[in-house]
């Protein structure tokens, strides 16, 4: 049985998603279908990077995505994956993005639902994975970063466990090359799931869960490993050459390590700048691709950032359809939890944007 201070966040959150679904019904009549409510921003936010647009968009994407939840906290249903950890926490970190936490904000129950899902789903050893995951150290990646960010913001015990085990697992799984892969065993490694436990495991360090020093360091080798002479990455190191999506990983990846400076990163910034929309090269798993590219360009300062925003920015409100939401390669919520991850940004309201 919960205790009253649980129950009362409940009550509030349950409240508050009856004012949200009444107001944004009232908004939609009221501007013709789309709600333009004035989302949050950070300290450093500009007025031309967060636009009434842009504004619109993320509210109607929100919306769109929270009436997805399934009544486990679930997302990923509307994919070949099914209910999916990784999915789920890229929604909450949508979520979370628009300033939403456990307890707070419009959407807490949403992000509480996200939360309640991972941690039904994680295993003694510290795996997080649905029944349906295959390749789980992606969702593992993705769903360890959604609990760093949750437990940053709310400190709860069970959520420190859930957190502690999932990066010890993180760490023991790491191969000798410095990586990772699809399943949770030191066999071999690619740039793709390495960025996703690279990313997981800065999030856990900011929240107070302690990495070793070696794991980072043999991270940062295996990623500096995988550039090739043009600036961009490779998926494996000993095959594979450059590509957008996997090379914005592999800056970000850098970045997250603490390497903010250097020729790996002036090479790999130049690289991935080549495909600043609209641009006529072919662009594969544009969502994954953006969604590191704007973290490796926001990171890297306004030099960078300032040219590759609004470009970015105005791609994604072109893409978005009329019912609110982003088709991606792994499925419309996978699509939208991307895109309103990367049009939020701006809100600088999650830890792991920050240097």
């Amino acid at each position: 049985m919960k205790d009253a201070p649980d129950r009362r966040s409940d009550l509030r959150c349950r409240w508050l998603r009856v004012v949200r679904i009444w107001a944004g019904a009232l908004t939609a009549l009221a501007l013709g279908g789309s709600a333009n409510a004035e989302a949050p921003r950070g300290a450093t936010s500009t007025a031309d990077e967060i636009t009434p647009a842009l504004t619109s968009a993320a509210e109607q994407g929100l919306a769109w995505l929270a009436l997805q939840q399934k009544e486990d906290g679930s997302f990923g249903s509307l994919s070949h994956y099914g209910r999916h950890v990784g999915i789920t926490g890229l929604a909450g970190l949508a979520f979370m993005a628009d300033g939403n936490t456990p307890g707070r904000g419009r959407y807490c129950d949403v992000v509480e639902g996200c939360v309640a899902f991972i941690l039904d789903h994680s295993s003694e050893s510290g795996l997080l994975a649905a029944e349906t995951s295959h390749g789980p150290m992606y969702g593992h990646g993705f769903a360890t970063l959604f609990l760093a960010e949750v437990y940053g913001m709310s400190p709860r015990p069970e959520l420190r466990e859930a957190l502690r085990k999932a990066v010890r697992l993180i760490v023991s799984t790491q191969n000798e090359e410095g990586g990772w892969r699809y399943q949770p065993v030191r066999h071999d490694a690619d740039l793709s799931v390495t960025v996703c436990e690279i990313m997981a495991l800065r999030a856990a360090r900011n929240a107070g869960i302690f990495v070793e020093k070696s794991t980072v360091d043999g991270a940062i080798e295996y990623v500096k490993k995988s550039q090739n002479p043009d600036g961009g990455f490779r998926y494996m190191l000993n095959s594979g050459g450059s590509a957008f999506a996997r090379s914005a990983a592999g800056v970000a990846a850098l970045q997250y390590a603490g390497i903010y400076q250097g020729p790996e990163i002036e090479g790999g910034l130049e690289y991935i700048a080549r495909f600043i929309p609209p641009t006529e090269q072919s662009v594969g798993h544009m969502f994954y691709g953006h969604y590191y590219a704007a973290q490796a360009m926001f990171l890297a300062g306004d030099r960078q950032w300032r040219p590759w925003w609004p470009a970015v920015r105005d791609d994604l409100l072109a893409r978005q359809t009329d019912e609110g939401f982003w088709r991606g390669q792994a499925g419309t919520e996978y699509g939208t939890a991307m895109a309103l991850i990367i049009l939020q940004m701006p809100n600088r309201l999650l830890p792991i944007f920050q240097k």
